[in-house]
């Protein structure tokens, strides 16, 4: 079963237009209706969503980390400091997480790219 993505409201459009190019199955926080959310919010509806949370968001990765050590359970997050990490890695990196990937390899986990 293929990882099914969530991307946070910072994340940029040419990201997310690249993986759908590429047949990855993505929804932004904006087409949910949720752009507004705070980052435990945010976290908690991709994890309704049975989606992985894809971020460039410091204060994201701090969240997950609290629910980590606080054995908080949550369905994933990836990320990519978005000065360091090109967009074209971010989508080939996503694109192999996606498909080659299964939920379970990243739930209660965090991802670093590029990989």
């Amino acid at each position: 079963m293929a990882i099914a993505l969530y991307m946070d409201q910072h994340v940029p459009r040419a990201i997310t237009v690249g993986l759908r190019m590429r047949g990855v199955d993505v929804l932004t926080a904006f087409e949910d209706g949720a752009s507004e959310l705070d980052d435990p919010d945010l976290l908690d509806r991709a994890g309704e969503l049975g989606r992985v949370l894809f971020t460039q968001d410091d204060d994201l990765i701090a969240e997950a980390v609290h629910r980590q050590r606080d054995n908080i359970h949550f369905y994933g997050v990836i990320y990519a400091h978005q000065l360091r990490v090109p967009i074209g890695i971010c989508i080939r990196d996503l694109e192999l997480i996606a498909k080659a990937g299964e939920p379970d390899d990243i739930i209660n986990k965090i991802q670093f790219l590029p990989l």
